[in-house]
């Protein structure tokens, strides 16, 4: 399954990053998501497969497509021969404030494996720490900052000093702020995007060593999804706001108690799966999307868990023919 929809799965985020491109720095954000989010199921029904939508824009009621719940794939509605049935988890473009702006890193996401293999996710918040293959599963995120920063510090061989942590720039952040740099390391503070930033600590040359603080759990599940392929780790703590968003948790399946560390495995649990992330605008882990005449380049990641695999595809699209590509090696 991995091997037929991995390339199929990257066609889905290509086509957002192009359409949600187009409104870099327009001061749009709405209008910037709503692109992403047509483009991204226009091409999801073009794709031989039965999907459900496990983690999207919102329940039915909220959102006119892409929502919790919805069937996608051109044989989603009619199975008329035996197509994959795939659980797919999407954020049609992360970062809707750094495309307006015309900011770095602001990238569009899905993530697909077998049917339960994703975490059904409600819209709240998860406590998350992300550190890449080396330092998997020697931290643990009931620990103080400092204790997990001379954690990851001596199993990269570095000072603590060396060590750079991203963390969302927010004012709930304060004081692990003041932890992060009272233990010595270093910050990187972003103000969108924390999925990007999770996926590079998993990436040798991206310079982030970890990422710490509170951000969305929908986030959550793609970041775990992308650092099962990696070798990675995620830990989180849900982190509801509300009793209703607590409430929703157990109707999901999930649990309501927010002590429970949940792992890596436990918010991707698929054997069969499946990340694909195309850069809109230009970051740390991906270019972004790039326009000439006649069309657009853009720069990819996808990967299987199975296959051990991971690609960085770069893609010439061709709007019209007449019009030579500008393709260069």
């Amino acid at each position: 399954m991995e091997e037929l929809l991995a390339l199929e799965m990257v066609r889905v985020t290509e086509a957002a990053a192009i359409a949600s491109a187009r409104f870099m720095g327009r001061g749009d954000n709405t209008e910037a998501d709503r692109a992403a989010v047509e483009a991204m199921r226009r091409t999801m029904d073009e794709i031989e497969f039965a999907g459900r939508i496990v983690i999207g824009e919102g329940e039915r009621d909220e959102a006119p497509m892409l929502y919790i719940g919805e069937k996608v794939g051109r044989r989603g509605r009619e199975a008329r021969r035996e197509v994959p049935a795939i659980d797919i988890a999407v954020d049609p473009l992360e970062g809707t404030n750094l495309v307006a702006h015309g900011q770095a890193n602001a990238i569009t996401v899905l993530a697909a494996s077998e049917r339960g293999g994703l975490l059904n996710a409600p819209d709240t918040y998860l406590e998350k720490l992300c550190v890449g293959p080396v330092v998997a599963g020697k931290v643990d995120i009931r620990r103080s900052p400092a204790e997990n920063l001379e954690t990851i510090a001596s199993a990269l061989g570095r000072r603590v000093n060396d060590i750079t942590v991203v963390i969302l720039e927010r004012p709930r952040h304060e004081q692990l702020i003041e932890q992060v740099r009272q233990a010595g390391a270093r910050i990187k503070l972003i103000s969108d995007g924390d999925l990007s930033a999770a996926i590079s600590v998993a990436v040798s040359g991206t310079g982030v060593h970890a990422v710490m603080g509170i951000g969305g759990a929908p986030e959550g599940v793609l970041t775990a999804a992308a650092l099962r392929c990696l070798g990675g780790e995620i830990q989180a703590r849900f982190r509801f706001r509300n009793d209703e968003e607590r409430a929703r948790a157990k109707q999901m399946g999930g649990d309501d108690d927010e002590d429970r560390v949940y792992t890596t495995e436990e918010l991707a649990s698929g054997e069969n799966l499946v990340f694909a992330a195309t850069g809109v605008t230009g970051g740390d882990l991906l270019q972004g999307v790039r326009f000439f005449g006649g069309g657009a380049r853009t720069h990819s990641l996808v990967m299987g868990y199975q296959t051990k695999q991971v690609r960085f595809v770069d893609t010439v699209h061709m709007f019209d023919r007449t019009r030579p590509p500008a393709v260069r090696l």
